[in-house]
């Protein structure tokens, strides 16, 4: 019988998960959320111009499909569990921070399939890459309590 932590996780479509392929889905998703929230086009258009033009790593597409359209679909819900965090009024969060937060509080409530581990680790170095010198310690610590919140029997059993 193979041992299942040893085998790869899968996508709902049953193909085994490419964490590189993840990775750079998240990173566009970061820069279409960062677009969005700035232009405030549409995520159908914002979409079609960067599987056009900015695209140019292997990606899991339905990956960064169901980021881009999820955050602003439940932007209220994920804006709610974010705000008793974040110590500051949401307008003054920096807005690569915010496209951060708001994705992975997404990934947080919706994708239980995600390790919580693995979503703040990604969230931190899309921050360092891309956000602000210091920044990665308040998406840590916003990440943290919203993981203790949303995915509080997901951590206790990691505790056991």
């Amino acid at each position: 019988m193979p041992n299942d932590q040893n085998q790869n996780p899968t996508t709902p479509e049953n193909r085994p998960m490419n964490p590189a392929a993840r990775r750079n889905a998240r990173r566009y998703a970061l820069q279409a959320m960062y677009q969005w929230q700035l232009t405030g086009n549409a995520i159908n258009d914002i979409e079609a111009e960067f599987v056009h033009y900015h695209i140019d790593k292997q990606l899991d597409m339905t990956y960064f499909k169901d980021l881009i359209h999820g955050v602003p679909t439940h932007q209220q819900q994920i804006d709610q569990e974010m705000q008793a965090f974040l110590g500051r009024p949401m307008h003054e969060i920096d807005d690569v921070e915010l496209a951060v937060l708001r994705i992975a509080t997404y990934e947080l409530i919706n994708r239980p399939d995600v390790p919580y581990r693995v979503i703040i680790n990604e969230a931190l170095e899309l921050t360092k890459k891309f956000g602000s010198i210091e920044g990665y310690k308040f998406v840590n610590g916003v990440l943290d309590r919203i993981a203790k919140k949303i995915r509080d029997a997901e951590i206790q059993m990691r505790k056991s």
